[in-house]
């Protein structure tokens, strides 16, 4: 502990900060990962239909929804620090009320773990993206996107393999000492961020006015639009519907589901931490068109070749790799530009209103994916995706370039 605060201290205090931002992130991201694949699993196990395990996630969202939109004003007031530590606490808390015995694991029980899990994982999405905006030199916009980009690539990879820990866990030590495990390594993380990340990044020189909470900008409501249709998109497919298609159809084990699930994201955030090479470090508003424009053709072609039962296995795993390079580029673009439109003081305020949207695209993805999958199955999941690509092409349409936000 000591040698890695030595070689902290030596390095630039941006940097430095950026590091342990990164790390907190890291750490709560694998098990936020893990949490969600252990829960999809074990209860579909227990007999729990698809439109139930969604049911177990909906407080997650709707509390997600929430959290973005005060999160944002807290970090304004109290510094990202702060709203980050805490974040960091009550996912341990979460993490703890699911050792109970299997008799406590109430439906009511979990969806309420879930939505302190929820809340904790927005604070700490919230905190980090917007404490880069004051690590980086104003107007330096290139070393903006590749920032936001590797913290997001990063994260999104990492979140893939606390799918495949989840999955491995789930199948060695069992779903209790799963949740001891990732509790005891966050409590190791939570103290070290509480000693050493700076106290007032972030904060405001103005006290924040809680009903600046919803933005008045017109290019972060246009940006929130598209964001709410674009991982609206992403979950009605990937959150129920995919994990239960996987082992009901192809008879796939569960460390197999969580392996593929694991290597999806694991790529689609590489994916992300290059999009400035991809995309140019100049991209605007009409990029984000452009790419959408493209998820939502290659998204209809999935879930056409899915709906024909044309080598259905191939289709889902060939298709759903590329669907997941193209969105990576769409989000990693999307994320770069809500910090770019941000206004300095007082940033944690646009980037909690965006993250506002994205926490309601991935509500109502959620319940789609379980609801449609029950009713009409995994293509019909891969057509509302489609649809809703196509209309966060159209909402990006409005966005302007990043030097007239």
């Amino acid at each position: 502990m000591k040698a890695l605060q030595s070689r902290l201290a030596s390095l630039d205090r941006s940097i430095r900060q950026y590091l342990l931002i990164t790390f907190n992130y890291w750490n709560f991201t694998i098990t936020d990962g893990a949490l969600r694949m252990l829960v999809v699993l074990h209860f579909h196990t227990l007999g729990y239909s698809p439109l139930e395990v969604a049911a177990l996630f909906l407080f997650y969202e709707i509390f997600g929804v929430v959290t973005n939109l005060t999160g944002g004003w807290l970090g304004a007031r109290l510094g990202l620090n702060r709203t980050m530590n805490i974040g960091l606490g009550m996912q341990i808390v979460a993490l703890g009320m699911l050792t109970v015995p299997s008799t406590m694991l109430t439906v009511p029980w979990v969806m309420a773990a879930q939505a302190l899990s929820g809340i904790a994982k927005d604070l700490n999405k919230m905190s980090g993206k917007s404490s880069i905006k004051m690590l980086v030199k104003d107007g330096n916009q290139g070393t903006l996107y590749k920032w936001i980009a590797i913290l997001t690539g990063s994260k999104n990879a990492l979140k893939g393999l606390g799918f495949f820990i989840g999955g491995l866990l789930l199948s060695t030590v069992g779903f209790k000492y799963a949740m001891v495990i990732m509790a005891a390594v966050l409590l190791v993380v939570l103290l070290l961020s509480l000693k050493m990340l700076d106290q007032d990044i972030g904060k405001a020189k103005n006290k924040a006015k809680f009903s600046e909470m919803f933005s008045k900008s017109g290019p972060i409501n246009i940006l929130s639009a598209a964001r709410l249709f674009l991982f609206g998109a992403r979950d009605v497919w990937f959150v129920i519907a995919l994990p239960i298609y996987l082992g009901a159809t192809f008879g796939w084990a569960s460390s197999e589901v969580g392996g593929f699930m694991a290597t999806w994201v694991i790529g689609y955030g590489f994916i992300q931490s290059i999009a400035p090479k991809v995309t140019g470090k100049n991209s605007d508003g009409r990029s984000a068109m452009v790419w959408a424009a493209a998820l939502a053709i290659i998204t209809a072609a999935v879930a056409y070749g899915v709906q024909t039962g044309w080598h259905p296995q191939a289709v889902i795993v060939i298709g759903l790799m590329i669907f997941g390079a193209l969105f990576a580029i769409n989000s990693s673009l999307h994320s770069y530009l809500i910090v770019a439109y941000a206004r300095e003081d007082g940033v944690s305020l646009d980037v909690g209103f965006y993250y506002m949207a994205n926490a309601m695209g991935r509500l109502l993805g959620t319940v789609l994916s379980g609801w449609i999958f029950e009713l009409y199955g995994l293509d019909m999941c891969l057509w509302i995706s489609a649809a809703f690509i196509a209309l966060a092409a159209v909402i990006s349409i409005g966005l302007p370039r990043v030097q007239q936000a």
